[in-house]
Order: structure tokens, then sequence, then C-alpha cells
């Protein structure tokens, strides 16, 4: 499964007070939010766009709860389709757990924060972008080799 996430310089947003503020920058920092993004539905500003909405009032708002596609995109008011390519983000963020979440009697496939947790979330997110940088440092190191073997 493949691995994404945006890691820029940045400083810790905790002088922040208002959830929404700290929310909107941090997901708009990793690449979850693209900067200059413009909701194409009728979402007045990205505060109340589908990405947004999923993550801070589904996924941070019910962190014990997991939701199927299904309950998503009714109580955002969304196809299907958008739910799975923002769920999809997320995944590749390794931020989500796939959970049986009980629907009229039967098991279905649902999602939320992993362990029900954003910061023990965050720790699967840490040890990816640290194997990341381990592999870019071996390349690198062997593109420093082979540059050297060609100027000899």
């Amino acid at each position: 499964m493949p691995f994404e996430i945006a890691v820029v310089s940045n400083t810790p947003l905790t002088p922040l007070k208002d959830l929404d503020d700290v929310a909107l920058m941090f997901l708009t920092q990793i690449g979850y939010i693209p900067k200059g993004y413009d909701p194409k539905t009728e979402a007045k500003s990205v505060r109340e766009s589908v990405p947004y909405r999923l993550v801070v009032e589904c996924f941070l708002g019910r962190m014990d709860k997991g939701w199927t596609v299904e309950q998503l995109a009714v109580k955002l008011k969304t196809t299907k389709a958008t739910i799975y390519r923002h769920i999809n983000k997320l995944k590749d963020m390794d931020l989500l757990d796939e959970v049986n979440v009980s629907e009229r009697g039967a098991a279905r496939k649902g999602y939320r924060i992993r362990y029900g947790n954003l910061s023990k979330a965050w720790n699967f997110v840490e040890s990816n972008v640290e194997i990341a940088m381990e592999n870019y440092r071996k390349t690198v190191d062997h593109l420093e080799k082979l540059a050297e073997q060609e100027r000899r």
C-alpha cells in the first residue's frame, strides 16, 4: 500500500485555541486538503467542504464510532465515490482503521481514526515518514557512490 503525506517546514499550532483553525491548517500542511482548495459544491468555504467535515465532524467528532461509506455519504450529502476518494487519502496516510459496523443486523465495513485516537494513529504516520526518509538516505548514499565511480 502506498504511503503519501506532505512534509513541510512548520511551527506547532499549539498557540491556536480554535479546533477549526488548527484542523484546517494541519490538514492543509499534511496535504490532505490541497493548498488553495476550492470546494466544487455548494459549500461556501473549505470548512463546509466534504473533506474537511469528513475529518472534523465525523472522524474527530466521533472517534469511538465506525462509519460506513453510506452513512458518511448521507451525513455529508455527497456521493459514495466522493467519500471513497477522501477516505483513500486518509488511508494512504495510514490514519484510518477498517472496522466492522453493525447496520440492520449485518456487519458492514466501516472506517474510523486508527485506534479511535488521533495521537496513537499519528504514531503510524511518523513511523512511515521515518522509513521513507531512511530509504531516501540509502538512495542518496547509493547515488553518491555511483556519481563518484563515474568521475573516476
